[in-house]
């Protein structure tokens, strides 16, 4: 069977023949099939022959003579090699000696060559010569790969080490393409795999060590670690084992073969190669060959470095283009390890400098966008190569001054972003980079631990020492100790002296980054107050910033991006700084004097209107005031900062606590205030005519809010009409006051024209009928400045001066130069002040004389005197007196001078009315700091009443026959009446009582109510009006019972309310002293005179005088004995008391101005008298009207939210309107 199939595979095979060649089915069969095939004679035969050929070819040597059996002509060879190469010799006459020596002596060829290596390796200097020599030796690549592999694999024996010869010719000969790479560097050690494990374990050493540095050990494991120590350091100590591949690579960079060792780079791990001193010298060098001719031509000076004399090498850079062909490259594979080279480092930075220059100068738009790819080289250069270099160099100012030079000439943004990357990704990525931020971070812990107001100086030599390499890592430690100890910030600030300008700018990066921190929370863990990291942050920036050159836009500008995104917790920072730069302070705790300092010029303002007195802010409110004006700022924080005020409130505020939500909104208007009183102050009347739009544009197109909006336009109004002055006064010169009057009100009338048209748009039609926009404008535009000067402030300021330079007289222990200096400082700023002085008088008495020509045409009052009244409080006073304390003060100031005008149509009687008969309202919707300012206004208010009712002597002067307490209006306006029109002065004192009692019921209902804002606002406000109110003992008496419960209520519960009403209860018994009974506050029994209600309805025909009231003694009497029970037990139902001055028909005047019985029949019902009783009541009910206004029914407002004054002034309308008619229950004062 077997014979069968092979049978018959010798006859397939042999069919096969056709196609098949013979060569191949003898290479592929064995001798017996091909003997069967007839392919060969026989089968034996050729196995002997196979055997024989084999051998002839495996195992058959050619006689060479070794060198050690024939040594003559090895020894002609090296001589030949060896001789002196100077003259005319070259390498092809050596090569035919060669060549003759190989015939003659019978050399082998391979043996030659090793020798030519070897003499070479002795003779490195000599490539010129040995190269060509090589190249015409032989041609066979592989063999002398082999040849130097088989030299390099000779020094990989333990403890070996390779020479430098070797290296380099391996080098020459890979530059020259006589072998190449990837066959030599298998012969080199050590392994690819072993470099990648070593520099694992060099990062995780590293990080091992950055952990160590940070973790507390106990002194047991310090003494274990300390012996590891010792023992890693022996083991360090050992030699390490040659690396063949580093010797190699260093050899090629110093011939300038870049493009080989770029490939030897790639095959390791980043920055591994050059984190090996010579290798990183070795590519310094070549790149200091190639920068040179660049750096020369901009100018530099220095050393001069010889050029590299191959061809092979890479050519020098002659323009900024050519550094992206091999320079940037090269920088890439340094890295941090450019450190080694200072000098290369300070050229490079240079070079930058120079490029940022020519980049910013060129204004061809193509030849821009050309650059713009060599911008972001040199930025990824800063990034990468700068930045991390300047880390490992210890303790360089220079070279960070010198980096400040180049990075300046950036954006803000691109430092920041550089900063960024440097603090929070560089550190990471390289070993040597990892040890270096542990040790900086625990020698900032050392520094920080020992730092105090004492040691400053050495501390601060220290904190600059370590800031000159690793700014971003020293200053989020000190950052982070800030936000824990706000104790630290004064040393802190002021051991910052010894930092270079980049480190300044790092600092404020850093300052920026921790703010933004998204893991912190700027609220405090009951939600209520902002955090106090963020506080503490924010007094560090305010005095770094002011007392360092630190640019200021990317903290403006972050502060504005947090505002675009609807978040004012961040305002805090914008304050500080403002406060700290430009000495602008903002607070309503200001004492009386401070307030009236305020009121005057600039210098008064320094001087005794802040309580610290913030010198030498010229330098650092002019940087603020540039960088706002150079970065366009200025009006966009002032608009997202009015816009904020109500996004606080409606948006930002959504689950925040009540009171967190009042302090940001507090915090967002203070913020305002001050900033735009900053720009006010600094900017020059162009700078803010050109970036502040007009009136209804900022109301129309920006949505601010119109308080907001004239507080911005005020200072530009001011400024205008007094170039417009000067200008009038130079066109036609006259120095005669009159003239000088005229061309005010000329310049006014020009300027305030477009103003008056503007306003118009702001509100409805129907607003105009009753006020004129041009009273609408000039109440809005006017300031304290305009309408008093404030005598007795500057009078204090000079005098102060004066008491200080008698103290520098009489001070022995001054030097006389100091002496001198101080004394003329003193007598210079007494002088700034009286002429200032003069300056305001002259100013007040032109603004007097304008108001007095203007005031016939403020009110027409087409509706009635009562929705004259209402839209005067709603859209100027109620807006205005919260805006600040000083425009508290203004409104209460303005009113007075409106009556004191004796302005048409307007009643100043019903204006006070409106203003004390109902505060629950504007209480309940005022933040903290808005009630402190409703307050001092209404302090203001009762100020100006108090005076008039305590002498009748002055009432009659300032009141007697003034339009503004008329008791009978027409709609033809003041015809000049009769004395018994005008309200008297004992008359006046009633209403003043009832003024009084208003308050206290109003001031006793939100203190029962039990809500928060309520109680706060009420106290605050009460504090504030101490000086005036309560002056009558019961109510006092009442008031200090109530507040008695909050304090014992709220000991417990709410700790601030507690400590309000504390502090308002102690000052209010010591007033105690200053109280009057009732009966001395008003006369209670009056002199009968007779009336009908009838003859009050004094409508526009109407003619009759206001009728007396009915004597109301004895129930008077009966009231004085049970005041206090009357205000504890009022009836349950009440008839609704009268609001003072409401007019049913065309305003007339209903005389229910008085708590008692009055001169008029229409006197107020005695229930108006917190000392009346249902008795009484049920008696007076048929003889006096019913009363038109009370206090509203209180409802309870939700929280607390602010309710808006508008909705107030509707709902006061409402029930002036519908008067008597409605019948409410009355709210008692008391449980």
């Amino acid at each position: 069977e077997e014979k069968h199939k092979r049978d018959l595979f010798t006859q397939l095979v042999g069919a096969c023949l056709i196609c098949v060649p013979d060569g191949m089915l003898k290479e592929r069969l064995d001798p017996e099939t091909l003997e069967s095939l007839g392919l060969i004679k026989q089968a034996q035969q050729f196995n002997q022959k196979i055997v024989k050929i084999k051998t002839k070819l495996f195992y058959k040597q050619q006689k060479f003579n070794l060198l050690r059996e024939e040594n003559e002509g090895y020894a002609k060879l090296i001589t030949e090699l060896g001789q002196d190469l100077s003259g005319n010799l070259t390498s092809h006459i050596v090569l035919e000696n060669i060549k003759s020596l190989i015939g003659c002596f019978n050399l082998d060829p391979n043996r030659v060559l090793d020798i030519i290596l070897e003499v070479y390796e002795c003779r490195s200097e000599q490539d010129e010569f040995f190269i060509p020599l090589i190249k015409s030796y032989m041609c066979e690549h592989q063999t002398l790969c082999h040849m130097l592999g088989f030299k390099f694999k000779f020094h990989q024996e333990p403890n070996g080490e390779t020479p430098s010869s070797l290296y380099h010719i391996a080098a020459a000969l890979l530059q020259h393409n006589l072998i190449a790479l990837e066959d030599l560097y298998v012969h080199l050690l050590p392994l690819d795999s072993s470099i990648v494990e070593e520099h694992k374990r060099a990062i995780l050493e590293a990080k091992q060590i950055a952990r160590k540095l940070t973790m507390v050990l106990v002194p047991s494991e310090k003494t274990e670690d300390k012996e590891k120590e010792k023992e890693k350091e022996e083991e360090k100590n050992e030699k390490p084992p040659d690396n063949q591949k580093l010797g190699l690579l260093e050899a090629l960079l110093r011939i300038g073969d870049w493009q080989h060792a770029q490939s030897i780079m790639d095959q390791m791990p980043a920055f591994y190669a050059t984190s090996h001193k010579a290798i990183a010298i070795a590519l310094c060098q070549l790149l200091h060959l190639i920068v040179e001719p660049l750096y020369r031509r901009y100018g530099a000076k220095g050393g001069l470095t010889m050029p590299l004399w191959n061809k092979q090498a890479p050519r020098p850079a002659e323009s900024f283009d050519d550094l992206s062909r091999d320079v940037f490259t090269m920088l890439c594979y340094l890295g941090p390890h450019l450190s080694h080279d200072p000098i290369l480092f300070a050229k490079i930075v240079r070079l930058g400098k120079s490029f940022m220059k020519e980049y910013q100068s060129e204004s061809r738009q193509d030849t821009k966008d050309k650059m713009d790819s060599l911008l972001s080289c040199f930025l990824s250069i800063a990034d990468q190569v700068l930045l991390p270099s300047l880390s490992l160099m210890e303790c360089n100012a220079c070279m960070s001054e010198e980096l400040w030079g180049f990075f300046k000439l950036f954006p803000y943004q691109y430092r920041y972003r550089l900063y960024g990357q440097w603090k929070n990704e560089t550190y990471g990525n390289h070993p040597l980079l990892v040890k270096i931020k542990a040790q900086t971070v625990d020698r900032a812990k050392y520094i920080m631990k020992r730092l105090t107001k004492e040691n400053v100086k050495p501390s601060g030599r220290q904190i600059g020492k370590l800031s000159h390499s690793n700014p971003t890592i020293l200053f989020d430690y000190i950052l982070s100790q800030i936000q824990w100890y706000d104790n630290l910030i004064t040393p802190v600030v002021d051991s910052l002296k010894y930092l270079t300008s980049l480190n300044y700018d790092v600092l404020a990066y850093c300052i920026i980054e921790a703010l933004a921190n998204p893991e912190k929370e700027k609220m405090k863990h009951d939600d209520t107050t902002i955090s106090s990291w963020l506080q503490s942050l924010a007094s560090l920036c305010g005095a770094v910033f002011r007392k360092y050159p630190i640019e200021l836009a990317g903290l403006l500008q972050y502060v504005t991006n947090q505002l675009k995104a609807g978040k004012s917790f961040d305002l805090l920072i914008l304050k500080e700084v403002v406060q700290k730069m430009a000495g602008i302070e903002i607070t309503d705790e200001m004492t009386v004097e401070q307030l009236e300092a305020m009121t005057g010029g600039e210098q008064l303002k320094a001087e005794g209107g802040y309580f610290g007195q913030i010198r030498n802010t010229k330098k650092s409110s002019q940087r603020l005031k540039d960088v706002l004006l150079d970065h366009e700022l200025a009006l966009p924080l002032c608009l997202l900062m009015a816009q904020q005020r109500n996004g606080v409130v409606f948006s930002e505020g959504g689950e925040k606590h009540l009171k967190l939500v009042g302090k940001l909104y507090d915090q967002c208007h203070d913020t305002l205030v001050q900033f735009g009183g900053f720009l006010a102050s600094n900017l020059s009347t162009e700078d803010y005519i050109k970036r502040v739009p007009s009136v209804d544009v900022l109301c129309n197109q920006f949505h601010t809010p119109h308080d907001a909006a004239f507080f911005l336009s005020r200072p530009m109004y001011a400024h205008q009409i007094l170039s417009k002055y000067d200008e009038l006064k130079k066109a036609e010169k006259g120095n005669r006051q009159q003239q000088k009057v005229h061309k005010y009100i000329a310049a006014c009338e020009q300027i305030m024209a477009p103003v008056h048209e503007a306003v118009v748009s702001l509100h409805l039609p129907r607003v105009w009928d009753d006020l004129r926009p041009q009273f609408y404008a000039t109440f809005w535009s006017l300031t304290m400045y305009d309408l008093a000067v404030p005598h007795n402030a500057y009078d204090r300021e000079v005098n102060k001066l004066k008491m200080q330079i008698k103290a520098i007289d009489e001070n022995t222990e001054m030097p006389l130069n100091k002496k001198k200096k101080e004394k003329e400082r003193c007598t210079a700023l007494q002088d700034k002040l009286q002429e200032e002085e003069k300056k305001q008088l002259e100013h007040v008495q032109r603004v007097l004389h304008r108001l007095k020509l203007e005031k016939d045409n403020w009110l027409l009052a087409k509706s009635t005197k009562n929705e004259t009244i209402t839209k005067f409080l709603q859209l100027c006073i109620f807006p205005r007196c919260v805006f600040s304390a000083i425009d508290a003060v203004y409104c209460a100031r303005f009113v007075e001078l409106v009556h004191q005008q004796k302005t048409p149509n307007f009643c100043t009687l019903l204006c006070y009315d409106r203003v004390f008969s109902d505060i629950i309202y504007t209480v309940a919707s005022c933040t903290e700091n808005e009630s402190r300012r409703y307050g001092r206004f209404l302090c203001c208010m009762l100020e100006t009443v108090t005076r008039w009712h305590s002498d009748r002597a002055i009432y009659e002067k300032e009141c007697g026959n003034y339009p503004g307490f008329l008791t009978i209006f027409r709609a033809s306006g003041f015809d000049g009446g009769n004395k018994a029109d005008q309200l008297d002065y004992e008359n006046f004192r009633h209403v003043v009582h009832k003024w009084h009692y208003k308050l206290t019921k109003a001031s006793v209902h939100c203190l029962e109510t039990g809500e928060y804002t309520h109680i706060r606002n009420i106290l605050i406000v009460l504090t504030k009006i101490l000086p005036w109110y309560p002056k009558v003992l019961n109510l006092g008496q009442a008031l200090e019972c109530r507040v008695h419960k909050i304090c014992q209520e709220e000991k417990e519960k709410r700790p601030d309310l507690y400590a309000l009403a504390m502090g308002y209860s102690g000052q209010l018994k010591g007033r105690k002293v200053h109280m009057v009974p009732e009966n001395e506050f008003h006369q209670k029994e009056q002199p009968v005179r007779s009336a009908t209600p009838g003859t009050l309805q004094n409508g526009p025909g109407n003619t009759g005088k206001p009728a007396a009231a009915a004597s109301a003694g004895k129930a008077e009497e009966g009231a004085v004995e049970d005041s206090e029970e009357a205000i504890r037990k009022p009836s349950p139902r009440r008839r609704r008391s009268s609001h003072v001055l409401s007019d049913s028909h065309d305003c007339a005047l209903s005389l229910s101005l008085h708590t008692g019985s009055s001169k008029h029949s229409k006197s107020a019902s005695p229930s108006e008298s917190p000392h009346s009783n249902d008795k009484d009541n049920s008696k007076r009910s048929k003889s006096t009207s019913k009363d038109k206004s009370d206090l509203a029914k209180p409802e309870k407002t939700s929280g607390g939210k602010k309710e808006s004054r508008h909705d107030k002034e509707k709902s006061e309308k409402k029930r002036d309107s519908t008067g008597a008619k409605e019948e409410k229950k009355q709210y008692p004062l008391m449980p």
